[in-house]
Order: structure tokens, then C-alpha cells, then sequence
């Protein structure tokens, strides 16, 4: 009779445990936003993270991921400052996020802003995005030696460099050019990688360093040309985009004889103070977008580096590129006095 009770005893102990277990578990996945979620790009319309943004607004109404709508706000000041400022500043609030570019390290070191990205809420890395030097269709220049040759024997700032914003990723890589082609390089400014396509194609420029789908549509048409991609490895994608070329037939910069390497983030963070639950409802909403084959076909459109990291190896990879950031900003003098 002891050893009957004593079972029944573990028994229920068992299905007490298990109760917990799976109350736990149900509390854990419970929270989901109950009004439209913000979804902030801290960078003008057009550009890349504006795309990705809207991309990912459009897949998850499509296929319904999501109770409430996503509404995308453009808060592009201040190198994004403007953006992330907002979202810092807005405690507790599960129901906004942020994509980020790599002026999640870089405005706060060009303007003093008073943020950093550890006044975030880490959620999840999507991908790294390509940077490609490009030249208009009509540009002698043929291949990425021919290009820095030609800055090369210039009378400085003849070559006119079109990116987006200042003291930016962008301006960065110009930066890294110069200094392999020994010649300054004007740069000219845009508010987004879209007006940044524009120009280039409009002959007001000599090259860009756009991200592969800011101006992807341009080389379909047969109004640019894609010299170098800025990544160790060429691009895995290899369905034709032109009669004659896939963005796997773009070679790396260095192999092309311009030895600059960059790539970059995009990738999401909550504000301040939000818990666990919440953070864990977006990282499942985006294991979902990810999972569609809308996403496989953006991912090639944009030909995007597909690394996508969460937890404590995105944490240890934001800490890691701060520190890069600041030394190439500091090489470049664009770290703020």
C-alpha cells in the first residue's frame, strides 16, 4: 500500500511538474502586440533598409503572420539619429521596432548623439548587406582596376562619389578607396541609396557604392554597371540578371585589384525594457517571414549575405563591429570633437 501511494504520490508530482512545464510554456509564447506595431527606418526612403522594411511589412500581411498590421515610419534625421533616439527614448513600448544599417555604430560616433546600441533591445540579425562599386552604363571604365586607375591619374577630386548621407557607410568606403588610390574623391551626399541610383544613372556622378538592391533595377535596365563587390567571397547567386551576367559574376573588389572590404547590418532591435516574451513573439514572427520563399526570392533580388544571428552570438557580433566602426572612423577623422 506504501509503495501504491508512494507511487501515486510521484504521479502526481509528474503531472504536477508537467502542469507547470506547460503553463510555463503557454505564458512564455502568450504576449502578442494588441494595436499596430512601429516599425522605425532610421534612413530615407528608397534605401535599403527602407526596402527591407517594407518588404517585410508587405510578406507578413500577405501571409497573415500577424494579427496586427505593421506601419512603416521613416525617421532618417540626424543620420538616423532621429530614428533611434525615438525608440530609445520609448521604454517598454513592445509594439515598435527598428531596422538597423550600420549607422547603428557610426551616427553616434560622427555626431555625439547621446546613443548607443546597447540602449537597445537586441532581437535578431537578418542578413549582411553587399556594397557594390558601380559606374553608369556609359563609363569607359570596364572592370575595378581600370576605375581606380583612372582616380589614380586625376587631378584630385575629379571623380565624383554619390552615397548616402555623411560620415556613413558610404563615406567610409570612399574613404578606403582613397586611400588605396592615394587621390581624394569628391564625395556628394543623398538622404537614400534611391536618389543615390538616380544620380548615377543620370550621369551627375562618376560611381556609387549602393547596396546590390538599391540598384538593381538600374542595371536590369542596362543604365549601370557593377565593377566589384566590397565582401571576401563573390555573391552565390547566379540566375542572370542581364543577357550576360549574375551578381555571381561580380568579383570581389580585392580580386579585382581594389583591396576594400565591407559589409553590412541589417538587423532589428525593441526598444528598452521590454521582457523576454515580447522579444521572443518578433523573433518568431521573423523565423516565419524568413521561411517563405518571398524571402528567398528578396534575399537574391539583393543579393544578400543570408547571415542571421540571434541571442548572445548577435550581442557578441554588434560588440565586435562597435569596435571595428570606431577605428575606421577614427581613420577617417569623421569621429565627432
Amino acid at each position: 500500500m506504501a509503495t501504491f501511494r508512494g507511487l501515486q504520490s510521484f504521479k502526481g508530482s509528474l503531472a504536477a511538474s508537467a502542469l507547470l512545464a506547460a503553463t510555463a510554456a503557454v505564458q512564455a509564447q502568450a504576449w502578442e502586440p494588441t494595436k499596430p506595431i512601429e516599425f522605425v527606418v532610421p534612413a530615407g526612403t528608397g534605401g535599403g533598409a527602407d526596402q527591407m522594411a517594407r518588404f517585410v511589412q508587405g510578406v507578413v500581411a500577405k501571409h497573415n503572420l500577424s494579427k496586427q498590421p505593421i506601419v512603416v515610419v521613416n525617421k532618417s534625421g540626424g543620420a538616423g539619429a532621429e530614428g533611434f533616439l525615438d525608440v530609445k527614448n520609448d521604454k517598454g513600448n513592445p509594439h515598435k521596432i527598428v531596422i538597423t544599417l550600420s549607422n547603428l555604430f557610426t551616427t553616434p560616433l560622427a555626431t555625439g548623439v547621446p546613443f548607443n546600441w546597447r540602449d537597445l533591445t537586441p532581437v535578431q540579425m537578418l542578413a549582411l548587406d553587399q556594397f557594390v562599386l558601380w559606374v553608369n552604363a556609359e563609363s569607359p571604365h570596364k572592370t575595378a582596376k581600370e576605375y581606380l586607375d583612372a582616380v589614380k591619374a586625376a587631378p584630385p577630386n575629379t571623380f565624383k562619389m554619390a552615397g548616402t548621407g555623411s560620415r556613413q557607410e558610404d563615406q567610409i568606403i570612399t574613404v578606403m578607396v582613397e586611400k588605396v588610390a592615394g587621390k581624394k574623391i569628391t564625395y556628394v551626399p543623398f538622404k537614400g541609396g534611391g536618389d543615390v541610383a538616380v544620380q548615377l544613372v543620370g550621369n551627375h556622378v562618376s560611381s556609387t557604392v549602393n547596396n546590390p538592391i538599391e540598384a538593381e533595377s538600374h542595371w536590369r535596365a542596362g543604365k549601370l554597371r557593377p565593377l566589384c563587390v566590397f565582401d571576401k567571397q563573390p555573391m552565390p547567386y547566379k540566375t542572370k540578371l542581364t543577357a550576360t551576367q549574375s551578381w555571381a559574376d561580380i568579383p570581389t573588389c580585392t580580386s579585382a585589384g581594389v583591396p576594400v572590404e565591407y559589409v553590412m547590418l541589417r538587423g532589428i532591435f525593441m526598444p528598452p525594457g521590454v521582457t523576454p516574451q515580447q522579444t521572443a513573439y518578433y523573433l518568431d514572427l521573423f523565423k516565419k517571414v524568413r521561411a517563405t520563399p518571398d524571402w528567398k526570392e528578396f534575399m537574391e533580388k539583393g543579393a544578400f549575405n543570408q547571415t542571421a544571428l540571434a541571442g548572445q552570438e548577435y550581442f557578441d557580433w554588434l560588440g565586435r563591429n562597435e569596435q571595428l566602426h570606431r577605428e575606421l572612423m577614427k581613420e577617417a577623422g569623421f569621429i565627432a570633437k
